[in-house]
């Protein structure tokens, strides 16, 4: 189950529970889209809980679908990712560590608030 957050229009943000199938990841894919055309530079929260996988039958298609981001990297800028679970904030951090011309940070749940602050660029 995925829900969007209503933020800044430079701002994708969403949260994710459960199992996620292949028609949430084109949906969300979909946002991304529509807020990369109306922004030069776009920013990601993503809060997760208890995620128990990905829907294989889907996954091709977005893999298809996400490839071309790899070129539009540089118009990242800021991502939270808020997770209860420890694997999830792991690998953030290598994913971080991957991408250092994007700015990572990772959250526990009870920092949410500050994890949007901060990406919507409110954190002072």
């Amino acid at each position: 189950m995925f829900e969007m957050i209503k933020t800044n229009d430079d701002v994708l943000a969403v949260r994710i529970e459960g199992k996620i199938t292949g028609a949430e990841l084109a949906s969300i894919m979909d946002r991304l889209d529509a807020t990369m055309a109306a922004n030069e530079t776009v920013h990601v929260y993503a809060e997760t809980r208890s995620i128990d996988g990905i829907e294989i039958s889907g996954l091709g298609a977005h893999i298809a679908r996400a490839a071309p981001l790899f070129a539009k990297l540089d118009r990242f800028g800021r991502v939270a990712v808020v997770a209860d679970q420890l694997w999830i904030r792991a690998l953030t951090r290598i994913e971080s560590a991957l991408l250092p011309h994007i700015s990572y940070r990772v959250f526990k749940p009870e920092d949410r608030g500050a994890a949007l602050m901060w990406v919507e660029g409110r954190d002072g």
